[in-house]
């Protein structure tokens, strides 16, 4: 594996591991992975958008990740596989293996509960009563695990996590800096002119293999549990209120705002600061483009977007003037259109 000592791979060491096919020199060594405009002598580029292709003739890569249809698009020695974005992360993952942690409790840690051996807790953590904690686990400086919670097998709680009481983390997830889970979802009974707060009594149950970016929040539910999915991928700064079910394999990007009770099916795509009204059901394989207000159900797969493109802002002030009365103008028409069937049927 590569390391600052200079520590190669060949691509057939790579090939073994993550397969694909070799063309050219097997031997030839790589240290680490890069672009192909910044990559140099021991990086191996990859070529997973067609608009690059032509850095293939200039990159100073030492190997290449290609499609089978650009196999012979370059004379470079290169790994061919059918997905060379996925192959470039595998690969980056391999050369670049997470900073060892060794187990144990630091000495200004507070644990109320067991701690399995292999787990490493880190400086000023606290860990409540009832907290069930798995093998390997690791939680990083700051972190405050309430009364209750759970956490799976292998995951990773990076600094400052606040994970509230009851909350489960399945096996195998990242939570990143600063994530809230399991804060009081917003909610809040009107009463002579005063909210009253209605408890919130649910849990925030995560499955594996989730990984949640940092200052992400995820609220309780007031009754039943808000949920996310196996496999699923949120970016930083998102929100996603009381009681939404995630599914699985789903990603969310950046500064999504989701209100309650909000459901996505399996493998739903949201783009960065996309807003969702609550109580919205978005079916399987949708995918929603960033920016975008869904205020209702979407029913199958496809992209969806609900705003207008950059435009030139004199242009964008006059259609949004024209928007203004178009609820006028589809009067005027449906009058026209009734006037003319009338004409037409006295003929």
């Amino acid at each position: 594996m590569s390391d600052p000592a200079g520590v190669f791979l060949t691509l057939a060491d790579i090939a073994a591991r993550l397969g694909g096919d070799v063309l050219g020199d097997a031997q030839t060594r790589i240290r680490q992975v890069a672009t192909l405009a910044s990559a140099g002598e021991g990086d191996i580029g990859f070529l997973a958008n067609p608009k690059y292709r032509g850095q293939l003739q200039t990159t100073r890569a030492s190997a290449v990740i290609l499609a089978p249809d650009l196999a012979d698009a370059v004379s470079l020695p290169r790994i061919v596989c059918p997905n060379p974005y996925a192959y470039y992360a595998r690969l980056a993952a391999l050369l670049n293996p997470p900073a060892a942690v060794k187990p144990g409790v630091h000495a200004s840690a507070s644990c109320a509960s067991p701690v399995p051996a292999s787990a490493h807790i880190g400086a000023h953590v606290s860990i409540g009563a009832g907290v069930v904690l798995g093998e390997g686990v690791v939680i990083h400086p700051g972190c405050v695990i309430g009364d209750g919670a759970a956490l799976g097998d292998g995951s990773v709680l990076h600094a400052n996590v606040t994970v509230y009481a009851g909350c489960v983390i399945g096996r195998r997830c990242i939570l990143h800096a600063g994530a809230v889970i399991g804060a009081d979802g917003f909610g809040f009974a009107p009463d002579g002119g005063q909210w009253v707060k209605i408890p919130q009594i649910g849990r925030v149950v995560i499955g594996d293999d989730v990984e949640i970016g940092a200052n992400t929040t995820i609220d309780r539910g007031a009754l039943d549990d808000t949920r996310i999915g196996d496999g699923s991928k949120l970016d930083n700064q998102i929100q996603i209120a009381h009681n939404c079910v995630i599914g699985r394999r789903c990603v969310i990007a950046g500064s999504v705002g989701m209100a309650g009770s909000v459901t996505l099916e399996d493998n739903v795509i949201l783009g960065g600061a996309a807003m969702i009204s609550g109580h919205v059901s978005i079916a399987s394989g949708a995918v929603i483009s960033g920016g975008s207000l869904v205020m209702k159900n979407i029913t199958k797969p496809g992209q969806y977007t609900s705003v207008f493109p950059l435009e030139e802002h004199s242009r964008w002030l006059h259609n949004a003037a024209q928007i203004r009365h178009l609820a006028r103008l589809a009067e005027r028409i449906s009058e026209l259109e009734k006037k003319l069937k009338d004409t037409n049927v006295k003929d």
